[in-house]
């Protein structure tokens, strides 16, 4: 009997439910009741808006009112969606509303983040909902329609025609998403785009490419379902907002939503078209809605661009006033392979292979003390930040070798001889096709706070590995083989890269040490490849320190207070705990006591673990940090991965955030016996993996019960 398969939870067919609201349930039950939709996790109150309410007058107050009490025509969708049903309102979440203008020219895309057969007569309940991509998954979040208002008129995001109100409530599903419309303010078009799509966004130096050549690029760039937007960077902050003697305005972000060319007597002119989500401020110059050049372009042309001289933010701008007014572009490809310009496809609708690239991803911490090292200037803690390991086995078949993107992809002229610079590419392309394609994205999860936005200064390097062991000199002595570029104080930073196959460490960093957060990274690859958390494989000598020789004085010592003096108490100030352990991590035959051997061993080891927990505590403060740690146990033969190190500092801190001498002692006491068992374990598979790994393998129940007794229960 055939059984329906369930999509994987956080699909697009199965997305995650936000703050656990089920759609289908709730809307069935306010149906059944008659009782419209009132989200209770979202409720209609200023602690959702977000931002302090200035204004002291009542009739500016806000109101929460339903579309239909708003205007009494009011419809979820008014016809088909376009760019101009979409204005922004007196929120400076322009980035968001630029790409949302973006996505509705991509119908297959609009349909993923705003679901079909939704209305406000037809099973109305006043519950609508919306999906938006997270950090590798799909996010379903549910909201009622009671949307603010000022005066009778939307305080934020609003449609041209007034009485459409699907753009009003995708904005009130993401700022729930966030945390409050607040969150929205100020942010980089980017993160709308990704968050639409689950595609990988970039940036592009408008400056880059000649007019025509970008021209060309963002025309591939849009038949391949690209979303593309632009803005002018503006100098300083007080900068933002100034309206330039063009029309256009710093700092502010415009859809791309078409590029097109004209004939204008002899010439042919390359125009794109732009969108201003104010919905009004246009472009003043040349080929603007009331540019003259118009008068010498055929009707027929006119109408087939489908030119409107109409105070709705929308605009046609030549390539070469683009070129010149513009600062940036941003894309994001919906897939890696549209990253290709030379692999346009034969219309926007044609599927792109799913065979063409796989795609890992992990999540990660940034721990102060533990795992949050800096930048590479900070070279006593950068080796300590996360590492992925990254697998490239085969190289790229060379049919799906992948144009340069800073080239042409389009060919008008006939062959001809190639220059030496041709010469030079085509090598370059070939080179290319002999190593595997891979691209990297690092992602700051979750920096969205109430009215502001936090993003940290991030950045990813990669290292080739060079055996197993990735201690502090290896970061030292060796360079990374490819890195995201500058840190920036954005949500994510991406880089497409070509390796030799081989194995590789990912290394993801803020830019300043003992910052804490949370990521994303996610790396496709055109071939087959392993990315996963490192763990470090070495070799241990983990009993160096309990087997130095015994020194005269010890054994004068042992001899003088054996049973008259508690010397660990006295000398070393040790709980009685501690002791305890250290007893009994000696072999006493079942007696629970050390003879006279056993404790001269077992001072002189103190005296060692006191010389080094000295010798690595930088700051003197009597106190080791978790960088400290793990460099103290790297110094007696224990190398620990970032987790273990960050478990044992925790477990052996005794609720503090530092680790005082005897925490120190009891992890070493724990660690050494830990250690002997991996020493003593049979299966090379264990082996293999290595001891910070022994933690996760349920096959090898043993090892796992002593791990966790040694370093968790006791």
């Amino acid at each position: 009997m055939a059984t329906d398969k369930v999509a994987p939870l956080g699909s697009i067919e199965n997305p995650i439910k936000c703050r656990g609201q089920d759609f289908k349930t709730l809307l069935e039950e306010c149906l059944k009741s008659g009782v419209l939709f009132s989200d209770p996790t979202f409720p209609a109150e200023q602690k959702s808006i977000g931002m302090p309410q200035h204004d002291p007058d009542p009739k500016k107050e806000i109101k929460w009112q339903r579309p239909k009490e708003i205007c009494e025509n009011a419809v979820f969708v008014e016809g088909t969606t376009g760019t101009t049903d979409i204005c922004q309102g007196q929120l400076g979440n322009c980035w968001l509303l630029a790409a949302l203008s973006c996505l509705t020219m991509h119908p297959k895309l609009f349909v993923k983040v705003v679901p079909p057969n939704q209305s406000l007569s037809k099973s109305y309940a006043g519950i609508f909902h919306f999906t938006f991509w997270q950090y590798g998954e799909w996010v379903e979040v549910v909201v009622d329609d009671r949307l603010p208002v000022r005066e009778g008129r939307l305080l934020f995001s609003y449609s041209h025609t007034r009485n459409e109100f699907w753009s009003a409530l995708v904005e009130k599903a993401y700022a729930k998403l966030i945390g409050s419309y607040g969150s929205l303010k100020g942010g980089n078009i980017s993160e709308g785009m990704e968050d639409f799509t689950g595609g990988i966004a970039y940036s592009m130096q408008v400056s880059s490419r000649t007019p025509r050549v970008l021209w060309r690029s963002l025309t591939a760039a849009l038949s391949r379902g690209s979303l593309l937007s632009c803005f002018i960077q503006a100098s300083s902050y007080r900068d933002i907002g100034k309206v330039t003697g063009e029309g256009l305005i710093k700092g502010h972000a415009y859809a791309i939503t078409d590029t097109d060319k004209v004939s204008k007597a002899s010439d042919e002119i390359l125009l794109l078209r732009l969108r201003n989500p104010w919905g009004f401020v246009e472009y003043r110059g040349p080929w603007s809605d009331k540019g003259k050049e118009w008068d010498e372009v055929d009707k027929a042309e006119k109408e087939r661009i489908n030119l409107k001289k109409t105070e709705d933010g929308e605009f046609w701008i030549s390539a070469e006033d683009f070129s010149r007014l513009f600062d940036i572009v941003e894309l994001c490809s919906v897939s890696p392979d549209t990253l290709d310009e030379g692999k346009t496809p034969a219309s926007p609708s044609d599927p792109v292979p799913s065979s063409a690239w796989t795609i890992s991803e992990h999540e990660g911490f940034w721990v102060p003390g533990s795992s949050a090292g800096g930048s590479r200037r900070y070279k006593q803690t950068f080796w300590k930040n996360p590492q992925f390991q990254l697998i490239l086995r085969e190289k790229d078949q060379a049919e799906e070798d992948d144009e340069d993107e800073s080239e042409d992809d389009e060919d008008d002229e006939d062959e001809v001889e190639m220059t030496p610079e041709e010469k030079k590419r085509e090598e370059k392309q070939k080179q290319k096709a002999r190593q595997c394609t891979v691209l990297v994205e690092l992602l700051q999860k979750n920096r969205r706070q109430m009215d502001k936005v936090n993003f940290l200064y991030i950045a990813f390097h990669i290292y080739r590995l060079q055996g197993m062991c990735l201690d502090r000199n290896f970061f030292m002595k060796n360079r990374p083989v490819g890195r995201s570029g500058k840190y920036k104080a954005q949500r994510g930073v991406w880089r497409k890269l070509h390796l030799d196959p081989g194995n590789y460490i990912i290394m993801a960093s803020t830019y300043r040490p003992n910052q804490p957060g949370e990521f994303f990274v996610r790396i496709f690859s055109k071939i087959k490849n392993t990315l996963g958390m490192f763990t470090f494989v070495c070799h241990v000598c983990a009993q160096q320190v309990m087997a130095s020789p015994v020194s005269p004085e010890d054994q004068r010592r042992v001899q003088k207070t054996f049973d008259v003096e508690a010397v660990l108490d006295k000398d070393y100030h040790l709980p009685l705990e501690t002791c305890r352990q250290l007893i009994f991590g000696e072999d006493t035959k079942g007696h629970s006591r050390l003879s006279h051997k056993q404790t001269a061993t077992l001072l002189s080891s103190l005296r060692n673990l006191q010389s080094i927990f000295f010798q690595f505590d930088k700051d003197s403060s009597g106190t080791m940090s978790p960088f400290e740690l793990g460099t103290a146990l790297e110094a007696v033969g224990m190398q620990c991965d970032g987790k273990v190190v960050q478990l044992l500092s925790e477990r052996f801190a005794s609720g503090e955030l530092h680790m005082p001498f005897h925490g120190f002692v009891s992890c070493f006491t724990r660690l050494r016996t830990l250690f002997a068992l991996y020493e003593s374990e049979t299966s090379q598979d264990v082996k293999d993996r290595g001891i910070n790994a022994v933690s996760i393998w349920p096959k090898h129940a043993l090892l796992c019960f002593h791990y966790h007794m040694y370093l968790n229960k006791f």
